[in-house]
C-alpha cells in the first residue's frame, strides 16, 4: 500500500515540516501540475492554424514562442484548476494521486506557481509574439480558471460545454500570433472546438461518473441518462460535422481539408449514433463502450488539423 492508496477518501494530505519529498519528486509533481496531455491537445489546434493563418509554413522561431506561451498559460491554468479542486480532487479515484492531493506540492507552492505561469506566460507572449495573442490567452485562463472552475464546474450539467470556450482559445492565439488580427477562419475553427468539446467530454464523463456524483459535480452524465446524454452527443457532433465543412465554401481550404473533414466527421457519427444506440437499448458498463467514442475524438481532432496545415500545400 502506498501512502496515497492508505489515504482516507476526501483527506488531502498536508506535508509535514520534516517530510521527505524527492527532489526529483517534487519536479514531477510541478510538471503534473502542468497538466502536460491535456496541452498536448491545446498544441494540436495551435500549430496548424499558424500554417494556415501563414498560407505556408510559419516562422518557426513565431512557432516556438507560441508554443511555449501556450504552455505556460495552459500550465497556469490547470495549476490554479488544481489548486482550487484540491478539496472534491481527493474525493475522484481518478484525480487522487494528483500533487496537491498527495501533499507533494502544498497548496501554497501551488497557489505560487500558477500565478507565476500566468504572470509569466502574459509577459512571454505580449513581448515575443504579440499583444493580442497575450490578450487571447490570458482570457482563455482567467475564463477557465474563474468562470468555469469556480461559477460553472460544481453549478450546472452545462460545466462543459460553455467551460470549454477556454479550450477553444488556442485557435485564436495561433491566427493572431501570424497575423496580428482575427479571420472567420479562425472564428470558424473555434467553433468546431467549442461543440466538439461536450461530445469528446461527456463519453469519459459517462465512464467515471461515480468518481462525479461522490465529488457532487452535477456532469451531465451525472443528472441525466446515458440515453439522453448519448442524444446530446449526437446532436452536437452534428453540428460540429457541419461547422467544420464551412471553411472551404468560404475559400479559406480546399479539397485535401474537405476529404479529410467529411471522412473523419463521417466516422465521427457513426460511432456517436452507435453510442446513441446502445444506451437507447439499455447497454451500461462494458457493453455500452462510451471510450470509443472518447479516444476516437482525439484522433478526429488531430486529423482534422493535420489537414488544417497540410491544405495550403495542395491548393
Amino acid at each position: 500500500m502506498t501512502a496515497v492508496e492508505s489515504r482516507p477518501a476526501g483527506v488531502v494530505q498536508t506535508p509535514s515540516p520534516g517530510g521527505h519529498r524527492p527532489f526529483g519528486a517534487r519536479v514531477k509533481a510541478f510538471v503534473a501540475l502542468t497538466k502536460p496531455r491535456i496541452i498536448e491537445l491545446l498544441l494540436i489546434t495551435t500549430v496548424p492554424v499558424m500554417f494556415l493563418a501563414a498560407g505556408s509554413v510559419p516562422d518557426l522561431w513565431l512557432v516556438v514562442t507560441t508554443c511555449v506561451g501556450g504552455y505556460l498559460s495552459a500550465g497556469g491554468a490547470n495549476a490554479l484548476n488544481m489548486y482550487i479542486d484540491r478539496d472534491i480532487d481527493a474525493l475522484m479515484d481518478r484525480t487522487s494521486r494528483r500533487p496537491l492531493v498527495t501533499g507533494m506540492v502544498s497548496p501554497r507552492e501551488g497557489l505560487v506557481f500558477g500565478l507565476t505561469l500566468t504572470v509569466g506566460s502574459t509577459l512571454w507572449f505580449g513581448f515575443l509574439v504579440n499583444w493580442l495573442s497575450a490578450a487571447l490567452s490570458l482570457g482563455a485562463l482567467l475564463f477557465y480558471v474563474v468562470v468555469y472552475t469556480m461559477i460553472l464546474k460544481r453549478r450546472t450539467a452545462q460545466n462543459i460545454v460553455w467551460g470549454g470556450i477556454a479550450g477553444c482559445m488556442p485557435v485564436l492565439i495561433g491566427w493572431s500570433a501570424v497575423t496580428g488580427s482575427m479571420s472567420w477562419a479562425a472564428v470558424i475553427l473555434f467553433l468546431v472546438i467549442f461543440f466538439w468539446t461536450p461530445p469528446h467530454y461527456w463519453p469519459l464523463s459517462m465512464k467515471v461518473k461515480a468518481d462525479y456524483a461522490r465529488a457532487g459535480v452535477p456532469m451531465l452524465p451525472v443528472v441525466a441518462t446515458n440515453r439522453v446524454v448519448a442524444r446530446q452527443i449526437v446532436l452536437y457532433s452534428w453540428v460540429m460535422v457541419a461547422v467544420s465543412l464551412l471553411l472551404t465554401p468560404l475559400g479559406y481550404t480546399g479539397w485535401f481539408y474537405t476529404a479529410v473533414a467529411l471522412a473523419a466527421g463521417g466516422w465521427w457519427l457513426w460511432e456517436a449514433h452507435g453510442l446513441h444506440a446502445r444506451a437507447k437499448v439499455g447497454e451500461t458498463g462494458g457493453k455500452l463502450k462510451e471510450m470509443r467514442l472518447f479516444h476516437w475524438s482525439i484522433t478526429y481532432v488531430s486529423l482534422l488539423f493535420v489537414a488544417v496545415a497540410v491544405d495550403p500545400f495542395l491548393r
